[in-house]
């Protein structure tokens, strides 16, 4: 392991300890540093992000990148988005020392849960440069150092963003070393073992990578290893909602986790909805997949989809059909192929929304509304680290809550276990109070 990495990730624990003693004000101070300093700094910005831009132009050329995985690259049109986001993280509450509980144990001795920053997160993310700021903001926010490491192509814009936003922080008295970039697949790997330094990693990815991870590091891991997400037509769906549920979730942007992968239609409507959906497709230059119900009602149109096809993330312009004979088989068919991201039913039937909501193991369940929607930003969080589909701690769009974790805190008075254990024991009252805990 290079003494470098080493020394980044001693330097962020470090960091992490200070910044949990930090006020909000100063924590916030320092979010407004960064959005100035992206403003002033934006020509920089985008030049980088130009350089980024050519060479992946070439690697479509080559077929190495899909054209929608190079639009995750460009900043021009996201840029303005990237000071609301900062500011948006910046007017949430403070994640850090609230009363998550409070009780009284006996006459003067009382027991708070409040809100701790985690520590060092090492996160590593596809190649979205904005997903840098975003994940930056919300470490900051919630008081942990961050540990990044982002994709190969999008290598000059991040390192340029990582420069800006530590220079602006160290000056507004954020600890040095809070932030650090990661540059290459070694210094990932190097990670892995750093255990001791490194708190929780959270990695954003193929399933591939997310599995190569989990496998080899003992740290902790967050995340979701795909986004196979679906779109399910009950027999009870408004038509024309339903078309534009199932376009909006498959082609507002094709190349991110929330897209939907895999329509699922009831047999009694599927007939008219497919007649009212295929053409809405096509006009989006989406290839169509599906299954021989499919086929029989639109054609040759439909390729025939595989096995292999309810089981793909594709972030392209292709989406896989399936004719379903109820809601439980739709259900099932979730369940069964989804990744347990972010599913959505289109129905005006109250029991079958109800029946999916429960039904559905995901961590976002939708009613007649875009897959789209599940995101950190968009759920009023701020922004979001990524996606959680993990049963424990976080799920779903993981933003500052997310990003926090607590402590006991036990106030007496001289209180000693053998006056309640003793010869003359006293009861404990175990009452619940209302206060909150305050250093």
């Amino acid at each position: 392991m290079s003494t470098l990495i080493q020394t980044m990730a001693a330097d962020a624990r470090r960091a992490a300890r200070e910044l949990a003693t930090m006020s909000a004000e100063s924590r916030d101070s320092a979010l407004a540093a960064i959005d100035a300093a992206l403003v002033e700094r934006q020509a920089e910005i985008l030049e980088a992000n130009s350089r980024d831009i050519a060479a992946a132009e070439k690697m479509v050329q080559a077929g190495e990148i899909t054209a929608p995985l190079l639009k995750r690259l460009q900043l021009d049109k996201k840029y303005e988005g990237l000071s609301e986001m900062v500011q948006s993280v910046r007017s949430q509450s403070d994640p850090l020392g609230q009363t998550q509980s409070a009780m009284e144990l006996a006459d003067g001795l009382d027991l708070y849960r409040i809100s701790v920053p985690i520590g060092v997160i090492g996160v590593i993310f596809e190649s979205r440069p904005d997903a840098l700021v975003q994940i930056a903001a919300l470490c900051l926010k919630s008081g942990n150092a961050v540990l990044l490491k982002g994709g190969r192509e999008a290598a000059n814009s991040n390192r340029i963003l990582a420069e800006v936003i530590e220079t602006a922080t160290v000056r507004a008295g954020m600890p040095a070393g809070w932030i650090g970039l990661l540059e290459t697949r070694e210094d990932v790997a190097a990670i892995l073992g750093l255990h001791h330094d490194i708190d929780l990693l959270i990695p954003r990815g193929s399933n591939e990578f997310v599995q190569y991870i989990m496998e080899n590091t003992n740290i902790p891991v967050m995340g979701h290893a795909d986004g196979i997400c679906h779109v399910y037509v009950d027999a009870a769906a408004d038509i024309d909602r339903g078309v534009r549920i199932a376009v909006d979730s498959k082609t507002q942007y094709v190349a991110v986790c929330n897209a939907a992968e895999t329509l699922l239609v009831h047999r009694e409507i599927a007939p008219t909805f497919l007649a009212a959906v295929a053409p809405a497709f096509r006009d989006g230059n989406v290839e169509l997949r599906g299954d021989a119900s499919t086929r029989k009602i639109l054609g040759e149109q439909v390729i025939p989809a595989t096995d292999d096809d309810w089981k793909a993330e594709y972030l392209d312009y292709i989406i896989a059909i399936k004719v379903v004979d109820d809601i439980e088989s739709a259900i099932d068919h979730i369940n069964t192929f989804g990744s347990h991201h972010t599913d959505t039913i289109v129905t005006e039937d109250h029991d079958a929304a109800k029946q999916f909501i429960s039904a559905v193991d995901s961590a976002s369940v939708v009613h007649n509304a875009s897959t789209r929607f599940a995101d950190g930003f968009r759920y009023g969080l701020g922004a979001e680290v990524g996606i959680s589909t993990n049963r424990l701690h976080s799920r779903g769009p993981v933003g500052l809550e997310g990003l926090t974790s607590y402590k006991y805190v036990l106030q007496g008075n001289g209180h000693i276990v053998d006056d309640f254990e003793g010869e003359q024991p006293q009861p404990y009252t175990h009452r619940g109070l209302d206060n909150q805990w305050s250093p």
